[in-house]
């Protein structure tokens, strides 16, 4: 008994076997995906950081009244803003030139669940880095920074695919070509 070929990793074997209508995905929803996680991602970082910095900074030689735990996370969460929204712009762009886990049904795209996942992890990993050097730089304590971007690898990690699970099923921002009449092209 014969098994039928996987599908490849990364797209068509041939270019002939790509689909020649592929919706083209818009800067503004690129942006807007962007600014929504920005905001769920900055409330999460905001919450924390303020716990991780009031209960886990002490048992790191860091003592700070609620004042400066407040401070503390709103400065991180204030500042990641920027970078993760340059982060977050260039990584969903580098996503959208990988074609790998977009699935056309009728003119509508999806994404797998798989590129979901594999989004998420990628995502995650740099997001974290960026959140422990800004933890890392407003608390002057590498513990403290490290405990908050790890706890935050849980957190958002369920928050990110539950946000590109939500964005893969709207459709602003994704614009279908219109179906051409000239066979050649259809076929190519």
């Amino acid at each position: 008994m014969r098994e039928a070929a996987e599908p490849p990793i990364f797209g068509p074997e041939s270019p002939a076997l790509a689909p020649s209508h592929f919706p083209r995905v818009t800067r503004s929803r690129h942006l807007a995906k962007a600014v929504s996680w920005r905001i769920v991602g900055s409330i999460d970082t905001l919450v924390l950081s303020f716990l991780l910095i009031t209960f886990v900074g002490p048992l790191f030689g860091l003592e700070h009244d609620r004042g400066e735990a407040i401070k503390a996370a709103s400065t991180i969460a204030v500042t990641e803003v920027a970078t993760k929204m340059l982060l977050y712009y260039l990584h969903e762009h580098g996503w959208e030139k990988l074609r790998w886990g977009i699935v056309l049904k009728g003119q509508r795209r999806t994404e797998s669940y798989r590129r979901s996942t594999t989004k998420t992890a990628t995502w995650r990993v740099l997001a974290s880095l960026d959140t422990m050097v800004l933890a890392w730089i407003f608390t002057g304590n590498i513990a403290t920074a490290v405990s908050i971007g790890g706890m935050e690898v849980f957190t958002k990690l369920a928050l990110y695919f539950v946000h590109e699970r939500v964005w893969s099923r709207l459709p602003f921002g994704v614009v279908s070509p219109a179906p051409t009449d000239d066979p050649e092209t259809a076929a190519a």
